[in-house]
């Protein structure tokens, strides 16, 4: 007795629908894997489930974006817009200037620099030359602000010692923000001049 054929249409059991979806798409890689073994051909598959979830298999030394060119190429058909085409080629810039940094990195730490010319030798020379100073820079910044920081310390003690006011106070500090030469030169402090005592004079 011939078997009838299984009418083709959506599952409505959700168990059942899983189940047999799970065992088709398994299939359906399996046979993706023998096809591209066996007659040695390029396979991409890629299956979406009614939830979403992606499933996908390459066949060896393929890769989706190529395979996708390939068949852009091949049918005429256009993928991707002219923004997508823009964004590639901008994402293919930033990968060879990163590539060109972590050159120009290993090169400054002295890594791979066999192969440069004098002409490069001397650039990478004035690049570690110009980081130096920089440096430098910061550090002398770093150490006058420090050296602004320990003078208001040490003028709040003296005002603090003499009984100085609050408005004396306001009045130093000014004038340590504003130039004042011994900023430079915190511990070349000295205390208030000595003043001679003289007798009351009388009337």
């Amino acid at each position: 007795m011939a078997r009838g054929k299984t009418e083709i249409k959506r599952i409505e059991n959700s168990a059942n629908r899983q189940v047999t979806y799970s065992k088709r798409k398994n299939g359906m890689i399996k046979k993706a894997k023998e096809i591209s073994i066996l007659c040695n051909a390029k396979v991409c598959l890629v299956i979406f489930s009614g939830s979403g979830k992606m499933a996908e298999f390459c066949s060896d030394s393929t890769a989706l974006p190529s395979m996708l060119a390939e068949y852009q190429k091949q049918s005429g058909e256009r993928i991707w817009g002219a923004d997508h085409e823009m964004l590639n080629g901008e994402i293919e810039r930033i990968k060879k200037e990163n590539e060109s940094l972590l050159i120009e990195l290993r090169n400054l730490k002295g890594d791979e620099i066999g192969p440069l010319s004098p002409f490069q030798l001397i650039q990478i020379e004035e690049a570690l030359q110009r980081g130096l100073t920089s440096v430098r820079d910061k550090q002398g910044r770093q150490l006058e602000e420090e050296n602004k920081r320990i003078a208001m310390i040490l003028r709040q003690h003296q005002i603090a010692r003499r009984g100085g006011s609050t408005e004396e106070q306001v009045r130093d500090f000014r004038e340590i923000g504003t130039g004042d030469r011994s900023v430079h030169m915190p511990f070349s402090f000295c205390g208030d001049p000595v003043q001679p005592d003289f007798p009351p004079e009388r009337n």
